[in-house]
C-alpha cells in the first residue's frame, strides 16, 4: 500500500476549501449586489456518496458567500465556516467539534492561506491549477482543476482506499444496495 493509499484508509473527514476547489476561483458579481458561482455536479454527487458511506464532509472558506450555504445544503452538509479570518483556529474547533485527530483529516486547499490546515492533516491535497508554494508542500495533486473535478478525485482516491467505491458502482449496476 503506498503512503498515500495509507493516509486515506484512516480519513474520517473530508474538508475544502470552497473557492478554487470546489468552484474554478470565479466569483460572478451581478448589478443588484448578488453573486454566482458554479459548482461541479461531479464534485457533489461524490461528496454524498462519501456521507452515505459514513463520511464526513465539511466546507472551510475565508470567505462568505450565500452561494456556498445553499451548496453545503444541497448536499446535506452540515460543517460549515465560513468568513474565516485564521482558517487554523477554525480548523482545530472542527476537530474538537468532532472529536478526531489530524491524521484522520484530509483538507484540499487551493492558496497559501491554506497552508497551515494543509501542514496539520493527515492528507494534504491540492487542484492541479492551485498555486504553486500549496502544490509542492501537499501529499496529493489532482488532475483536475478547482471546480473541475479535482474534489470528486480527492472523495474517489479516499473512498477506494476503504473499499467504499465499489460497492457505490455495483449500486448503479444493480448488483448490490441502491447508492
Amino acid at each position: 500500500m503506498s503512503s498515500i493509499q495509507g493516509k486515506a484508509a484512516r480519513i474520517k473527514l473530508l474538508l475544502f476549501d470552497v473557492d478554487g476547489v470546489l468552484t474554478d476561483g470565479r466569483v460572478l458579481l451581478h448589478s443588484d449586489g448578488t453573486e454566482s458561482k458554479q459548482f461541479g455536479i461531479r464534485d457533489g454527487i461524490a461528496m454524498v456518496w462519501a456521507q452515505r458511506t459514513g463520511l464526513t464532509v465539511g466546507f472551510l472558506s475565508a470567505r462568505s458567500s450565500p452561494t456556498t450555504i445553499h451548496r453545503a445544503a444541497q448536499l446535506g452538509i452540515t460543517i460549515v465556516y465560513q468568513g474565516v479570518v485564521n482558517k487554523l483556529d477554525a480548523y482545530e474547533q472542527i476537530l474538537a467539534q468532532q472529536q478526531l485527530t489530524g491524521d484522520q483529516v484530509a483538507y484540499m486547499g487551493d492558496d497559501v492561506l491554506d497552508l497551515p490546515v494543509l501542514g496539520r492533516v493527515g492528507l494534504s491535497a491540492a487542484p492541479a491549477d492551485a498555486v504553486e508554494d500549496v502544490r509542492a508542500r501537499v501529499d496529493w495533486v489532482s488532475q483536475s482543476g478547482g471546480g473541475g473535478g479535482a474534489a470528486r478525485e480527492l472523495v474517489e482516491l479516499i473512498m477506494k482506499a476503504q473499499d467504499r467505491w465499489d460497492p457505490i458502482v455495483a449500486a448503479y449496476l444493480g448488483e448490490g444496495k441502491q447508492a
